[in-house]
């Protein structure tokens, strides 16, 4: 179900009622023949989407629903528009009248919405949820950035890292989680990382790993190990196995497409990434 909802005098109990109580509601008097109203219109569909599961923007269109904005306005007292009230279990708890940035209806919201790394865990979640690994982890990083003794955010940040192969920084925060709170969603993580570890240790990585030993310089079997150690989540081992490859021989193969393609299935902001494109730029220029 969409966060944004225009109001009218059939559904305004039903969506102000108690189903919605858990959200706080952003009720907007609207018109189109004001370009301010236009302009809040545009910055409240960006703050629908960040606040999804905390909010519900509800639009009195000023325009179609007379009947029902004249109601609403004598209740409130409206002297502008646009205005925006915020409701919180039935009651209005604030209200700004006349043209708000986003940064001011940001401001408002922060009284009234969970701390930010909870906003941030539940986007985390949200991208989680859509199969986006990255984005996952840049929020739910951020989260913990914010507070690194919050159990919840270390373990959605574990869970998050062994999905991107992550392990030791998995096993960093597992490891931080005190007895009292190791439940049942630590214990799941706790299997999957080792699962997640015991894939590290394949036979074919075995195998190529001695082969390598005998022949430290040759290239092919370095290729071949980098893509092995890549798939089973040992992208570090893999980068540095392809960048003593380019150092040797810049167009060996697909040596310079595979180191790219493994940065690039870094998360955003990664410091391996970072370090790593450094050393090749370095070789390039």
């Amino acid at each position: 179900m969409s966060n944004q909802i225009q109001l009218t005098s059939e559904n305004i109990q039903q969506v102000l009622g108690e189903q919605n109580q858990d959200k706080l509601i952003l009720l907007t008097f609207f018109s189109a023949q004001n370009p301010d109203c236009v302009a809040q219109a545009s910055i409240l569909n960006n703050l629908a989407a960040s606040y999804e599961s905390h909010i519900l923007v509800a639009t009195v269109d000023c325009d179609n629903q007379q009947a029902l904005a004249s109601q609403l306005a004598q209740q409130i007292g409206l002297q502008a528009l646009p205005t925006l009230v915020l409701l919180k279990n039935g009651a209005p708890v604030d209200m700004l009248p006349g043209p708000q940035g986003e940064e001011e209806i940001k401001k408002a919201l922060a009284e009234h919405l969970p701390k930010p790394e909870v906003l941030l865990l539940d986007q985390a979640k949200q991208a989680l949820a859509n199969d986006d690994l990255n984005t996952a982890f840049g929020f739910a990083k951020q989260a913990y950035d914010i507070d690194a003794n919050n159990t919840r955010v270390k373990l959605v940040l574990a869970n998050i890292c062994i999905q991107i192969q992550k392990l030791d920084d998995a096993q960093a925060l597992l490891n931080s989680i005190v007895e009292t709170e190791q439940d049942a969603y630590f214990q799941n993580l706790q299997a999957k990382l080792e699962q997640a570890r015991q894939a590290q240790e394949s036979p074919e990585i075995k195998m190529l790993s001695e082969a390598l030993e005998a022949e430290p310089e040759n290239n092919d079997i370095k290729l071949k190990l980098a893509t092995v150690l890549a798939e089973a989540g040992k992208k570090e081992d893999a980068l540095a196995l392809l960048l003593s490859i380019l150092q040797r021989d810049m167009n060996f193969m697909s040596a310079k497409k595979d180191f790219l393609d493994i940065i690039a299935s870094l998360p955003d902001g990664d410091v391996l990434a970072a370090s790593y494109r450094r050393k090749l730029y370095s070789l390039l220029y």
